[in-house]
């Protein structure tokens, strides 16, 4: 019997010997793919209940940023679905995440409190001097708040390897962007944005692509896809 009990304590001490040296060689920082299931879930979570508690109450601009996020809830679920390592569960807190901006945005246009704070998307926003912007040669309106010339709603990203920052626009102009990248060769988008009077260095966002996070260890460490 005591044979046996050592044995097990050698086996056990062994197992907790290796657990231990793994977590040591993860980087300082990094996030076990436990981790970002668990916040992926909860991000989807959270917009799915966001989603069900709010009203457009006939206000357009409103119903727009909705539809926006119900389709974002739609492509986070299926993400989660099929996720299977860290950087997927990545992906799939990042469209949720999206998805909770264009709450926000919906609940700002209905007048109300936007609610919490979220991570920023790495992309900044539109301020009220910006005024427009130019994409693939056209012209778009472009305001920090709704109106009846900016319906439109976009959290923010990078199009044609541009950040384009959130804020109310005229127009969608980032889903024909987006298409048309998706359909062109090797995957260039056709989009050439330029944002008049907006100077914002290029690069990734706090994810590592369009805005996304660096690591995923909560809130605050928030550091893409579009």
């Amino acid at each position: 019997m005591g044979v046996v009990l050592v044995a097990v304590l050698l086996i056990v001490g062994a197992v907790a010997a290796v657990a231990y040296q793994r977590r040591l060689s993860q980087p300082y920082g990094a996030v076990s793919d436990l981790d970002a299931e668990a916040e992926a879930h909860r991000w989807v979570e959270r917009l799915g209940g966001s989603l069900s508690t709010l009203d457009a109450r006939g206000n357009a601009a409103a119903a727009q940023a909705l539809t926006d996020a119900a389709e974002r809830h739609r492509a986070a679920q299926g993400e989660l679905t099929t996720a299977r390592s860290g950087a997927q569960y990545a992906m799939a807190s990042q469209t949720a995440l999206e998805g909770l901006h264009y709450i926000r945005a919906a609940r700002t246009s209905l007048g109300l409190d936007p609610g919490p704070a979220l991570p920023d998307l790495g992309t900044g926003a539109i301020t009220a001097r910006d005024g427009r912007v130019t994409v693939d040669g056209r012209t778009y309106a472009a305001s920090p708040r709704p109106g009846d010339a900016t319906p439109y709603y976009y959290p923010g990203g990078v199009v044609g390897g541009r950040q384009m920052p959130g804020g109310w626009y005229s127009a969608p102009w980032w889903k024909t962007a987006l298409v048309a990248g998706a359909a062109g060769a090797g995957g260039v988008i056709l989009a050439d944005a330029v944002l008049d009077g907006l100077r914002r260095p290029h690069g990734g966002g706090p994810m590592g692509g369009p805005g996304g996070f660096g690591g995923l260890g909560g809130l605050g460490d928030f550091g893409g896809r579009f």
